[in-house]
Formats: C-alpha cells, structure tokens, sequence
C-alpha cells in the first residue's frame, strides 16, 4: 500500500486548507487511517482518525476546525482544515493499517502505512 499526500502549501491565519491522501491498491473500508502532523523540534502528533466503519475521532486541539473524510470509491482520505491558526504549521502525514480504530488511536508505532508527508504552512 502506497500513501501519497496532498493539498499542502501556505495560507495565511483564518485561512483553510484541504489535504488529501491517495492510497494505492487500496480498499478503503478495510482499512483505518488517520492523519498525524509533525513540527519542527516536536513529536509527531495524531490530529484526527477514521475507523474502517467511517467513525471519526478528533484531537481536542483541532476539534471543530479540521474534518477527516474518506472517498472509499477514489481510495481518498481527505482531512479539511479550516481557521488554521500559525501552530497548526507543520508537515501532515497519512497514516494506514488494517486494525480497527479501538487498537490503534493516536500511536504512531501502531500504524503500518505512512505517507512522505505534506507541509503546511500558516503564517499570522
């Protein structure tokens, strides 16, 4: 399975953004994905998640700004980020394995698909 991110680039604070993440031979309901993120000089950090049911969890941090959605017909997980705010700058990762949300969460040792990543940048 291949992870290729998306959507990157620069806006300015209040601004949105929308990433994707294709997955090659990929069928999107048998697996769970999530996106995590990564800043300079910080540990990569899980940002939101979606069960191979389609459930949704949300890092408090981002809750009621950044939205995970996943196209299984196109094998796309997308991640909508919107009011992004200057701490939201960092490099977004998708992430896949074939175990359900309950077993994997937030833990980036759980996961066994990873993509090369996408850089967002907020300036304020």
């Amino acid at each position: 399975v291949e992870l290729v991110e998306s959507g990157g680039g620069s806006v300015q604070a209040g601004g949105s953004l929308r990433l994707s993440c294709a997955a090659s031979e990929f069928s999107g309901s048998r697996f769970s994905m999530a996106w995590f993120r990564q800043a300079p000089g910080k540990e990569r950090e899980g940002v939101a998640g979606i069960d191979m049911s389609g459930s949704t969890t949300v890092a408090d941090s981002v809750k009621g700004r950044f939205t995970i959605s996943r196209d299984n017909a196109k094998d796309i997980l997308y991640l909508q980020m919107n009011s992004l705010k200057p701490e939201d700058t960092a490099m977004y990762y998708c992430a896949a394995d074939y175990r359900r949300w309950e077993l994997l969460g937030f833990r980036r040792s759980a996961y066994k698909y990873w993509g090369q990543g996408t850089q967002v940048t907020v300036s304020s």
